[in-house]
């Protein structure tokens, strides 16, 4: 099987996932929602409502901004998107590609955000949770801090300023 048919394989998973979702939901997968949900997943990246938005207007769709803020909450309720904080005032999304987990790096300097997995760090947080009586249900974890580029050239107050507004 090719990548393309590949793609449409799993493309094809999400539409039947978010349809199944919508419809217990007595809601219908409209083109624009069906728009939404190609966009997101043709996203490598996180993103943010507005950024999408602007993305789907300039591919020339006629996407209003409350579908895509009502289509996001929709595929975040499905599982078909998970949504964060990373630190900004706002929310950020990226598609949820099946069980796949990580955490991330965040730096204060210029917003990168790097993905990593690391089979210890998920393993010393399940001996945590059973030391403590815990079921682990779910974790995220955000490291913030500098960049290998941002890390000799960062003003200190302005670093300060950003750690005491993170939204986590």
């Amino acid at each position: 099987m090719g990548p393309i048919s590949e793609a449409r394989k799993a493309r094809s998973a999400e539409e039947a996932c978010f349809e199944t979702f919508l419809r217990s939901k007595k809601l219908k997968l409209t083109g624009e929602r069906l728009a939404i949900l190609a966009a997101i997943f043709q996203r490598e990246s996180h993103f943010d409502a507005e950024t999408l938005h602007a993305g789907l207007r300039k591919d020339g769709g006629d996407i209003s901004r409350a579908t895509v803020y009502r289509s996001l909450d929709l595929l975040v309720k499905a599982g078909l998107v998970r949504k964060n904080s990373l630190g900004s005032s706002h929310a950020n999304y990226e598609a949820a590609r099946g069980n796949e987990h990580h955490d991330h790096l965040i730096c204060l300097g210029c917003n990168a955000v790097l993905e990593f997995f690391r089979p210890d760090l998920e393993a010393l947080q399940e001996r945590i949770c059973d030391h403590h009586g815990y079921k682990l249900v779910h974790h995220s974890l955000q490291i913030f801090g500098l960049c290998p580029a941002c890390k000799d050239k960062a003003d200190e107050s302005t670093i300060r300023n950003r750690v005491a507004q993170l939204h986590t």
